[in-house]
């Protein structure tokens, strides 16, 4: 099944769409990824999912990303006597360590490690930024806090704190719990909340391995700070809007999303821009034009996927969502004006073999009407490079390795194919023409780009580039 469009989409799975029969119709409807929310469901809930997700990949013949989503720390204030207060602008509200009910004046905060990374005039921001704190005074078990935006707080609000490095590790207990479940299920995509630094990747990728791809979600304004070398670590990072609109002035999160889009398609790595997309698709069966224009917003950046959160995963018209998605994607990539910003913004290549020959690529496609760029490729690298200079033409990622097919499937504009290991050129070439063919990407006479390693087998290595026509065989 091929899909007429470049951008992906990824949807969550829920109460709403966690049956097979869903996940087939949210797959014919344009889904090419799903993500597996271990804040939410058992083990055996997310087993079964992951059974119909592959029966489903069985059924279509074409491969499918499973995304694990790991939860993160979550920090949160205790309970109160009354099981609510309400805090007025400008009183004094104390949090410490003291294991008792909370009143109008304190509250239980039992988390250390927050106020070990506390400064003086730092904000603290209880349920989801609608009531803000401003430390006044704090020690190791304490912080007296001026309230500069009150109103209800009651049992177990989050707590966000945006203006420091806090000293935790992003991998709860839970986390790396459900991290070793995921990769024996054999996902394909782990993506972690809670990233602050560089270091929170690497600690991430020495549990991981080669197991599965990461995704870092970008959530936090520290982590912003330090893009460049979070990009430079993990395989794919996600706009992870939710959190930062509350640790950050509204307003500056669009800047901050075309910023992340920016640096992911500098280093070739796939960005999905993620949260409250299509929000109103929960309860109602088509989007508001805002939400239709934030979608579109984020193709013509040159994201290589947008997500659905609660949309399918709880909504009332979870196909619908993915329908209303697939279309306006469609039609964004239809608009001349589109494939104008998507090469204004063309990165510049790296002093590379394998960027010098991607961006062969896009140079030739400007010359000669190509029908697809085919990409030889075991870990996916090849693929990778050739997506980041957004091709006219479809790219074809051929595999011998179901996993490396599998983690495809969120790259801008990659049509994932499995096949066996080619042994010489003549080989490569006749079999890129049948499944070219085959796949409906070109006809007879029409021409291809063909990128691949030598010597085969070798990771990493693309050097060769090959122009062919379409031919019988």
């Amino acid at each position: 099944m091929r899909r007429r469009r470049d951008a992906k989409i990824i949807a969550t799975l829920g109460p709403s769409s966690n049956s097979q029969e869903k996940i087939g119709e949210l797959f014919d409807a344009g889904i090419d990824v799903f993500r597996l929310n271990f804040s939410h469901g058992t083990h055996e809930d997310h087993a079964r999912t992951h059974g119909y997700i592959r029966e489903i990949e069985n059924q279509r013949s074409r491969p499918i990303g499973i995304l694990a989503d790991l939860q993160g720390p979550k920090l949160r204030v205790g309970t109160f006597a009354n099981g609510s207060e309400e805090l007025e602008t400008g009183q004094r509200f104390v949090l410490d360590m003291t294991d008792e009910p909370g009143d109008a004046n304190r509250v239980t905060l039992p988390h250390p490690e927050i106020f070990k990374a506390l400064e003086p005039g730092a904000q603290l921001l209880v349920n989801d930024g609608k009531i803000r704190l401003k430390v006044m005074e704090f020690d190791d078990n304490h912080a007296v806090t001026e309230v500069m935006v009150g109103g209800i707080i009651s049992n177990n609000k989050g707590v966000n704190v945006p203006d420091v490095i806090l000293p935790i590790s992003p991998l709860t207990e839970k986390d790396r719990i459900d991290l070793a479940f995921a990769l024996d299920l054999g996902v394909d995509w782990v993506a972690m909340s809670f990233v602050q630094r560089a270091e929170d990747v690497v600690e991430l990728r020495s549990l991981v391995g080669n197991r599965a791809a990461i995704m870092a979600k970008l959530e936090k304004p520290t982590a912003i700070k330090h893009l460049n070398d979070i990009v430079q670590l993990c395989d794919s990072v996600m706009v992870a809007r939710g959190d930062l609109g509350v640790e950050m002035p509204q307003e500056k999160v669009p800047v901050i999303q075309r910023q992340i889009v920016r640096a992911a398609r500098r280093e070739g790595k796939p960005v999905v821009i993620a949260t409250q997309m299509l929000e109103s698709m929960i309860s109602s069966p088509v989007p508001t034009r805002a939400e239709s224009s934030d979608v579109a917003t984020a193709i013509y950046d040159g994201s290589d996927a947008v997500m659905l959160s609660a949309e399918t995963a709880a909504g009332d018209f979870p196909i619908e969502a993915a329908t209303a998605m697939n279309r306006i994607i469609i039609e964004v990539e239809r608009d001349a004006y589109y494939r104008k910003s998507i090469d204004a913004s063309l990165p510049a290549p790296g002093d590379t073999v394998a960027d010098a020959i991607s961006s062969s690529l896009h140079h030739i496609s400007n010359v000669l009407p190509l029908a697809a760029t085919f990409t030889y490729t075991e870990s996916g690298f090849s693929s990778f490079r050739a997506a980041r200079e957004r091709p006219e033409a479809p790219v074809i990622g051929c595999t011998p390795y179901q996993e490396t097919a599998r983690r495809l499937a969120l790259v801008w504009g990659v049509h994932a194919v499995l096949s066996s290991e080619m042994s010489n050129v003549d080989e490569m070439v006749a079999n890129a023409i049948n499944i070219t063919l085959q796949e409906g990407f070109g006809e007879i006479g029409e021409i291809i780009a063909i990128t691949a390693g030598m010597p085969f087998g070798r990771t990493g290595t693309t050097n060769m580039l090959r122009l062919t026509r379409l031919k019988e065989l």
